[in-house]
């Protein structure tokens, strides 16, 4: 993946052809760094999120929606470098978490480089009380916090699961606040199952990546009770434990599917649908490999792959029914 500074590098006027109106006013122009880079930095992390975004998202907060996926996707590909000191990492999401608390008492520092000018940016356009966007900011950032505490530790279940829980919310909240925010989102907490059931997906996925970074995605009670360690991802106790992972997701999975079969919004259930989708073949892979994880799994980033992911997406809106 191309570094955040090569990013920056990389912003150029085609991005803003895309997403600009044919007729822009001299405003709008002088605003136009601050449109390219979100949406340069998305497109390169995640060709999903940034197609999701353009198609799907509200037309007036679709900058919105790139700025929040682009920082938070620096801010941990910042944390990821192997190279930083633990002192380092501390320092920089000390930095993150001041620069939004400021953000939220009306505050602009004079010293922002352009990644942080998006967070920055975003809540300043947040004008609504305890909106979604305010959650996914706040809970994201508790997201990046944790991971910049927890390198090279064994984490405890409580954590693991206070941080999925974190991590579904703020990407819930998100999905709700910028695509179809005209209709109110339900206050059941089924809408967070289909998150929770990514995240879980997600982490077996990056499980052997992480451990290479210092990032143990198993809590300790288990390593403890089996006597493994956090690299023994061959063991069959480990395998055990990702066997009893992608169950839990499944069954977070057909949670949220029913819960997103009542969603009237279509732009955010078809959003919905893809989220789930990402991950559904991924489990099906972990079974039939008999739970044995892989460095990496770049067949789901495959053409194919995503064409059979639409046809889940579609056949799940049909049968749902247009609304």
């Amino acid at each position: 993946m191309p570094s955040p500074a090569s990013l920056i590098q990389r912003s150029q006027a085609t991005e803003l052809e895309e997403n600009l109106p044919s007729q822009t006013s001299p405003r709008v122009r002088r605003q136009e760094p601050s449109i390219a880079l979100p949406a340069q930095i998305t497109k390169a992390a995640s060709k999903q999120a940034y197609y999701t975004i353009r198609l799907l998202a509200d037309r007036d907060r679709r900058l919105d929606a790139y700025r929040a996926y682009a920082y938070f996707r620096w801010v941990d590909d910042w944390l990821d470098q192997p190279a930083l000191a633990q002192f380092e990492r501390v320092a920089f999401i000390r930095r993150q978490q001041w620069l939004v608390d400021g953000g939220y008492r009306g505050e602009r520092p004079d010293d922002l480089i352009p990644q942080e000018r998006l967070v920055v940016d975003l809540i300043q356009s947040d004008v609504e009380e305890q909106s979604g966007l305010h959650s996914y900011i706040r809970n994201m950032m508790a997201v990046m916090a944790f991971d910049a505490d927890r390198r090279w530790r064994r984490i405890s279940e409580w954590e693991l699961e206070r941080y999925t829980l974190q991590l579904a919310t703020g990407v819930t909240d998100a999905l709700h606040f910028f695509i179809g925010h005209e209709q109110a989102p339900s206050d059941a907490h089924a809408r967070y199952f289909a998150a929770i059931g990514a995240h879980i997906a997600h982490m077996l996925r990056d499980t052997v990546e992480d451990l290479a970074l210092g990032y143990f995605n198993i809590p300790r009670e288990f390593l403890e009770s089996r006597g493994i360690a956090p690299e023994d991802v061959e063991s069959m106790a480990y395998r055990e434990w990702v066997k009893s992972r992608v169950s839990l997701a499944r069954g977070y999975f057909k949670s949220g599917v029913v819960y997103l079969d009542q969603v009237k919004s279509i732009r955010r259930r078809l959003a919905g649908y893809a989220y789930i989708a990402r991950f559904v073949g991924l489990l099906d892979t972990l079974m039939r490999e008999e739970y044995r994880l892989r460095p990496a799994y770049p067949e789901f980033k495959r053409v194919g792959r995503g064409l059979r992911m639409g046809g889940y997406i579609v056949a799940n809106t049909l049968r749902r029914g247009h609304r």
